[in-house]
């Protein structure tokens, strides 16, 4: 990243706020990933939203460029510390779906975001795409720690070196990170910006919606939404579902790394590994 711009009243957003000619239309709030304000620029509503220093979401803007506003929020003005984003503020909720007896409709309306987000493209693949061998980093970092982990790791490692179907990834699609985008539909927002096998994109997806493992802590629910993503995004369903085991490890090494408890994640892969094929052999 370039240097930080100059601080305007000691607000980076303030310095935003003028740079971009945007109003506040809103309380500002704070994630462990960036500062996001609610504004307009004239009449129409937006989300300014700037990273921290720590941000994996460095990338994110040459990836929403990519998509276009096709399955996720349009990219308005970026540069290499924020960008302002089409606000997607509808009152539906996928959480409040699938909590609420709706899961597989949930499931469904994730299945059609992912479609949109891996259909084909006339424009060139961002070449700022972090690779998924990259990106299990954390997991390698702490597989000897617990036999299971190591498990994961080496499932993850199977999956990359026979990787197949590679294209632009979310990277972190979960029934948070789709939100109710009104005449627009379902749209996505905050993507990692990967590159990988596009059955990767739905191994959070199986371990989604946290933190409710009543829900998601079921073999029988990750076989079947296995199969339903599979069915209608042209996936194996074994190596869905074995992405999903790799990532439910990984998901709790980055618990590990930021001082939260990992057991929701140990839990989603304790779940899925009696699903998990021979990887070498799918």
């Amino acid at each position: 990243m370039s240097a930080w711009p100059p601080m305007k009243n000691g607000s980076y957003l303030e310095s935003y706020l003028e740079r971009w000619h945007l109003a506040p239309d809103g309380p500002v709030k704070e994630t462990p990933s960036s500062w996001l304000m609610p504004v307009r620029r004239g009449p129409a509503p937006a989300m300014l939203k700037v990273l921290k220093p720590s941000s994996d979401e460095s990338n994110a803007a040459a990836l929403l460029r990519y998509f276009d506003g096709d399955g996720a929020v349009r990219l308005h003005e970026s540069d290499d510390h924020a960008l302002l984003l089409e606000r997607a503020d509808g009152p539906r909720s996928l959480i409040a779906m699938a909590v609420s007896g709706g899961d597989e409709q949930a499931a469904e309306i994730l299945a059609q975001t992912v479609a949109r987000l891996h259909a084909p493209r006339g424009g060139h693949i961002p070449p700022r795409l972090t690779p998924l061998p990259e990106w299990f980093s954390s997991l390698y970092a702490h597989e000897s720690a617990t036999p299971l982990l190591g498990r994961c790791a080496a499932v993850a490692r199977n999956l990359l070196a026979s990787a197949r179907d590679v294209a632009p990834l979310h990277g972190d699609l979960h029934h948070g990170n789709v939100l109710d985008g009104g005449e627009r539909g379902w749209l996505a927002i905050d993507p990692k910006a990967l590159i990988g096998e596009r059955a990767y994109e739905i191994a959070n997806l199986l371990c989604n919606p946290w933190p409710h493992g009543e829900i998601v802590h079921n073999t029988e629910r990750m076989q079947r939404l296995a199969r339903l993503y599979a069915g209608r995004l042209g996936l194996d369903p074994r190596r869905v579902l074995a992405f999903a085991f790799a990532h439910a490890g990984l998901s709790a090494t980055f618990d590990m790394d930021d001082g939260r408890d990992p057991s929701f994640g140990l839990r989603c892969a304790e779940v899925l590994e009696p699903l998990i094929a021979n990887v070498q052999q799918v």
